[in-house]
């Protein structure tokens, strides 16, 4: 592939062109940084097991129509840490020169090597990972680093420390946390704003399927204490795009029409279990609606995420720029 130059009208494109989506962008909390309102995650197809080059051509479109923000995290795969050394890789190959205009996220908490130091959230696990993750993206420092996840057994107040010693070592200028239960969440946007490193943002489970964030108030306390929120799996695993409209419930009350080649198929995220007579019937009636308001279904999920009270972001996934595409034209659709 040839040598990369960004695309110079890639901010001009916010103004608004609904053929591309016209990016958008929207204050993270009460911080001074703006976030694209879609944001680019490396969950999934960008991973050892994917096509290098076709994770290339996807990051490169989202920069070039105004996707500044790239969300990874130590396990991404597969295998572990692959999605960051793609993300080196990339930097290496086309987005050093472009270095302060990107806005990049990593995670430790989940998984990442063996023995009891490679998990959860003691500080010798985030300060360890954090390192083998900048090396891994060939980076002096990222964005935003995050608790991935709620650790029972620590005490938060050596989570939340190493945090904020994380940040003020130089290796990451904000800080977030992802999946975190309410009163912890509370507990820790109190405690980082009393070190002056407030909570940037929190990453949860937001769709029109699963409204968890909402529905348990930690939407209500991002807004409170001025924290951004991004959502992840917008899309619910594939469950809110056309992938599914063409099933059926059989005889037996099981569903038929799962195509071979979808996400459900595979099994390993996303469970044909989930896919109930229930979840299919609500799929199709929202489907009915996006056709009413002359969308995808895709389309008007995403949109629906976006005009939620206290969302900033939505992290989308992409295996190709057309699917990229299609996605990114949530940030011009008509409000709810």
């Amino acid at each position: 592939m040839e040598k990369y130059f960004a695309d110079p009208l890639r901010y001009e494109s916010a103004q608004g062109d609904a053929t591309i989506g016209g990016m958008k962008y929207e204050r993270c909390g009460n911080s001074g940084v703006l976030l694209p309102k879609v944001s680019l995650g490396f969950w999934h197809n960008f991973g050892g097991a994917d096509s290098y080059e076709r994770s290339r051509e996807i990051t490169r479109y989202a920069f070039d129509h105004g996707i500044t923000h790239f969300d990874l995290a130590n396990n991404y795969g597969p295998p572990y840490g692959s999605a960051e050394e793609t993300l080196g890789k990339l930097m290496d190959d086309d987005f050093s020169p472009y270095r302060d205009e990107l806005f990049i996220s990593t995670k430790a908490g989940y998984d990442m090597w063996p023995g009891p130091y490679g998990n959860w959230g003691s500080r010798k696990y985030l300060v360890a990972s954090l390192d083998q993750s900048l090396k891994r993206m060939h980076l002096d420092y990222v964005d935003l680093f995050y608790s991935h996840r709620y650790d029972p057994e620590t005490p938060l107040e050596e989570t939340l420390q190493a945090l904020v010693d994380i940040v003020r070592s130089g290796k990451a200028l904000y800080v977030g946390i992802s999946r975190w239960p309410l009163e912890a969440t509370r507990f820790a946007f109190q405690y980082l704003k009393e070190r002056d490193v407030p909570c940037l943002i929190y990453q949860g489970r937001l769709n029109m399927l699963d409204r968890a964030p909402q529905e348990e108030g930690i939407l209500d306390l991002c807004c409170e204490w001025g924290v951004g929120f991004i959502s992840f799996s917008p899309l619910a695993q594939g469950l809110l795009t056309d992938r599914y409209l063409n099933c059926s419930i059989g005889e037996d009350g099981t569903i038929v029409g799962i195509p071979d080649d979808s996400r459900m198929s595979k099994g390993k995220f996303l469970k044909q279990s989930m896919l109930t007579s229930e979840i299919l019937e609500r799929i199709k009636d929202y489907n009915e609606q996006a056709l009413q308001r002359g969308e995808s279904l895709a389309e008007m999920a995403l949109a629906w995420i976006l005009h939620q009270k206290g969302v900033t972001s939505v992290l989308v996934g992409a295996s190709s720029t057309e699917q990229l595409q299609k996605n990114m034209r949530c940030v011009n659709a008509a409000p709810f």
